[in-house]
């Protein structure tokens, strides 16, 4: 029997600091909310997913691991009965621009190799080199989900993408193998872009967004098209540019995906009615969001959809970007409502969606005068999504301020003072003001 090893479910669990008795005992619980019996899992179980003894579990087992996980069983490295195996690189974990330098030498080798006269032929470059870099991509998605925001993620994401574009001249490849590498150096790239903006870096952000653009032009690729110039929207509104904001978004809806898939369609509709609630458009944001909600209950399930799609979109989200809209619009009451909604429904992966989603929470409640519930809500976001995530930093040094104006002399703000008094501030968060919670 083939058994190789599945690294890449390793490299996830590895990520997300699951040992295999955890991990069995999680999809057990998730097997229990969808089926009402608990799944039967144990360690051995999981051994045998990561020894490759186990290729393609049970429909519920993969069910639950899925929403554990946010990625679907082919991207944690699972094969369906029936297809063969591509064995991935396994992950490394070492210092961004020591992966960078050897990503990119390695390609260079391999293009001088490519093109030096010899005995050999040049090499062919085929779908298996895509699908690795495919796996390369979901071990971004995870590192996204987990920390966001931080350089490292940006750094590694662009280096991928230039071994995407050196794979072009590295060997002879087929039209379709060319659109896919674009494909992923587009998908790289913006993946880069997103790590910018959530990092408030945002002149950065902008030139990975010029080069995403280009590259998803070059792919033909409609999912990524719409995920760089939803970005694009995103990357406005947190500028306090929502004209603009909206030109980029409108890029975004009016590709014909969103008319093919409605999840496409409710993601860019609920970008749209965050934006709008920057704009202080009461009822465009109201009929967005109605519009949004509408959308994702038309979405089959079972249609094909990319990783980073799967990863992340789903009622959570929506209702994280209702509650975004809300707060800028200064009702308060629904934000708070969106925000247990959201946080209720966020699968256990989206760390860095908990921590802004709490924080979020935590300013809903303060304007609405309950400064102890407030302040309890805050001192549950962990201290490395506090000290590390550049935009959740920001949001909650808001909300201390805040908290010392309402209630300079009550315990609670002396609480919340003695419980911040270790924290330190990214470098970033001195460079940009006046952008949105």
């Amino acid at each position: 029997m083939d058994c190789t090893r599945n690294v890449v479910l390793e490299a996830w669990m590895t990520e997300h600091g699951y040992s295999s008795n955890r991990l069995a005992d999680t999809v057990n619980k998730a097997v229990e909310e969808f089926t009402g019996r608990p799944g039967g899992l144990d360690g051995s179980s999981v051994r045998d997913w990561k020894a490759g003894r186990v290729k393609w579990p049970k429909s519920a087992t993969r069910k639950a691991l899925e929403n554990v996980t946010g990625l679907p069983a082919v991207a944690l490295g699972f094969v369906p009965r029936g297809r063969k195996q591509v064995v991935p690189t396994s992950p490394q974990q070492e210092d961004p621009d020591m992966k960078r330098r050897s990503l990119v030498g390695g390609i260079a080798a391999a293009a001088v190799a490519a093109a030096t006269p010899g005995t050999s032929s040049p090499r062919r470059i085929g779908m298996s080199d895509v699908d690795r870099l495919q796996r390369r991509f979901t071990e971004i998605i995870a590192s996204d989900h987990r920390h966001g925001g931080r350089l490292g993620i940006e750094q590694r994401a662009a280096a991928l993408a230039d071994e995407a574009l050196n794979l072009q001249n590295a060997g002879s490849a087929s039209q379709r193998v060319r659109s896919s590498l674009y494909a992923c150096a587009a998908s790289f790239r913006s993946s880069a872009m997103w790590a910018a903006i959530d990092g408030r870096r945002y002149e950065d952000a902008k030139t990975h967004m010029r080069e995403a653009q280009t590259l998803a032009e070059m792919s033909g690729d409609q999912a990524i098209k719409f995920r760089i110039w939803s970005h694009a929207g995103t990357l406005y509104r947190h500028m306090g540019r929502p004209a603009d904001a909206l030109a980029a978004n409108d890029v975004a809806r009016n590709l014909h995906i969103t008319r093919r898939d409605p999840m496409f369609a409710s993601l860019g509709l609920a970008r749209e009615a965050a934006i709008h609630g920057t704009s202080q458009n009461h009822s465009a944001t109201r009929r967005v969001l109605d519009q949004s909600q509408d959308a994702m209950l038309r979405a089959t399930q079972g249609t094909y959809r990319p990783v980073w799609l799967l990863a992340f979109y789903d009622q959570a989200e929506l209702d994280s970007l209702a509650l975004s809209a809300y707060l800028s619009l200064g009702n308060h009451q629904m934000a708070e409502f969106h925000a247990h909604r959201s946080l209720s429904t966020l699968r256990p992966h989206m760390v860095r969606s908990r921590a802004i989603t709490t924080t979020r929470l935590a300013h809903a409640q303060l304007a609405q005068g309950d400064a102890d519930a407030a302040t309890s809500t805050a001192m549950l976001v962990p201290a490395d999504s506090a000290t590390q995530h550049a935009r959740v930093s920001r949001m909650l040094q808001e909300f201390g301020a805040a908290l010392r104006a309402v209630a300079p002399d009550s315990s609670t703000t002396q609480t919340w003072i003695e419980h911040t008094a270790g924290w330190r501030i990214p470098e970033q968060d001195a460079k940009h003001t006046g952008d949105v919670l």
